[in-house]
């Protein structure tokens, strides 16, 4: 059974490796969420996300700070629902430091792209979840043992503010 620390760290590794969060703002949209791939300068801080200039978040974000974002590691033993605020950053230097290829194909202008945008997403608290489905907890419900105490050790609700 790992403690919130663990999977706290269990979560900022597997969003380092698989990167992709539905992200959206509490009071816009409908609260409608976006696929956006996250990046990370370091574990445990700001999660930052490249978009364009007409991206609905972006178009939004003067008005509403609070944001939401899901992630689901690619293997689906992660989940997470992390709670924060977003804002825009255009430090260049933030920006070299997370300038990756990949990026540079969404902006044919590169880092002075007229459309280009990063994202600062401070997240505050999260909510995560390690799979319950384990061949243990498969075995406890065969032959007869309550797993809901299982699940439970698999669940972190943590602060992220710090």
């Amino acid at each position: 059974m790992p403690k919130t620390g663990e999977i706290e760290s269990i979560f900022w590794k597997a969003l380092k490796s698989d990167m992709t969060m539905m992200v959206g703002l509490y009071g816009i949209d409908e609260g409608h969420s976006r696929p956006m791939t996250a990046q990370l300068l370091d574990e445990q801080g700001a999660i930052w996300f490249f978009a364009s200039s007409d991206n609905t978040i972006v178009e939004n974000v003067a008005r509403e700070r609070r944001a939401v974002a899901t992630f689901a590691a690619k293997g689906h033993d992660v989940f997470a629902a992390i709670h924060g605020e977003i804002t825009l950053d255009m430090n260049p230097k933030t920006i070299d430091a997370l300038w990756t290829p990949f990026v540079a194909a969404w902006f044919p202008g590169g880092r002075t792209d007229a459309k280009l945008r990063l994202l600062r997403f401070d997240a505050d608290r999260a909510e995560i979840w390690l799979d319950g489905s384990s061949l243990l907890s498969g075995l406890k419900m065969l032959i007869g043992i309550d797993a809901k105490q299982h699940f439970k050790d698999d669940t972190a609700k943590v602060q992220l503010n710090r």
